[in-house]
């Protein structure tokens, strides 16, 4: 008999997914070492190996369906592979479980159930037939009012997502925030939200510099806002000149139309990660010494 015991041990051994640990399992009567055995020859069990690799290219999508939407990223290691229908099965498969669902953290989403049993058992078998390691990264659901309009834009094929909320104004001004904020790359909706720890970082930095101009305290200190100002019309969407009427910012171009940016999101595939670079000597290395 097989019990789940088992199908948990094989799992953890090969990384492989539950129903074909499963079927390992039965085709070996139950032995451990066989069914890791019949994993390798399928190719099933090589998903565990990859682990260590760095999945640093990918795609990011967004689903919008009524008042709700959800923006993800999935990573691959090549960009090869983020072309593949698979992995595109993937995002879509993702993105279509996510905006069926109200889970809020990774942890919860890869508990979600598939005809393969978990969405985790469905990326661990994915990675095992595509040949790389991917990597579900990051998702957010946003549900709006009936008054509100949602804004998408996807950019370069995939590899920049925004989804924005805006109040008050139609879905083709929504669209162009999103398009102005996938080019201009804001980290922060408004200058509220960014965290009081960047704004004195930043007006540390400005304060260093109007000293080694060689300013007097006074006159940096007035410098020192006047660039932190600056600094907000960098960073912060609501302040950044508008790109299609510069001589008015974002807000106050939404605004125009009667309308109020409530929320943005915006991916871009990859930000953050450590991209690895082999030493390719090294590699070889290990592979002949392997």
């Amino acid at each position: 008999m097989i019990t789940a015991s088992m199908v948990k041990e094989l799992r953890e051994l090969t990384g492989a997914g539950m129903l074909d640990c499963k079927k390992a399992l039965e085709a070996t009567n139950g032995n451990i070492d066989k069914a890791s055995e019949w994993l390798r020859e399928k190719g099933i069990s090589k998903a565990a190996k990859k682990a260590d690799r760095v999945a640093a290219e990918g795609l990011v999508n967004i689903l919008i369906d009524g008042n709700k939407a959800v923006i993800i990223e999935v990573n691959s290691e090549t960009d090869f592979v983020a072309k593949n229908d698979e992995f595109k099965e993937l995002i879509n498969t993702i993105s279509n479980l996510l905006i069926n669902s109200n889970v809020k953290t990774i942890d919860e989403a890869l508990k979600l159930s598939t005809n393969e049993g978990t969405l985790a058992d469905t990326i661990t078998n994915k990675t095992a037939k595509i040949g790389e390691k991917l990597s579900f990264r990051r998702f957010e659901i946003i549900e709006k009012n009936d008054n509100e309009n949602f804004g998408s834009y996807i950019h370069m094929g995939g590899k920049i997502a925004v989804l924005t909320v805006i109040e008050g104004a139609d879905s083709d001004v929504a669209k162009d925030v999103s398009m102005h904020a996938a080019a201009m790359r804001p980290k922060y909706l408004s200058i509220d939200s960014v965290p009081t720890a960047d704004v004195e970082h930043e007006r540390e930095i400005q304060k260093q510099i109007a000293i080694n101009e060689g300013k007097p305290a006074e006159i940096a200190e007035k410098m020192v806002e006047g660039r932190i100002k600056k600094y907000y019309k960098e960073v912060c969407l609501t302040e950044q000149p508008f790109v299609k009427d510069d001589s008015l910012s974002v807000s106050e171009y939404v605004k125009s139309k009667g309308g109020i940016i409530k929320n943005m999101i915006r991916y871009e595939v990859g930000e953050g990660i450590q991209k690895r670079e082999d030493n390719f000597a090294e590699e070889v290395a290990k592979q002949i010494n392997g």
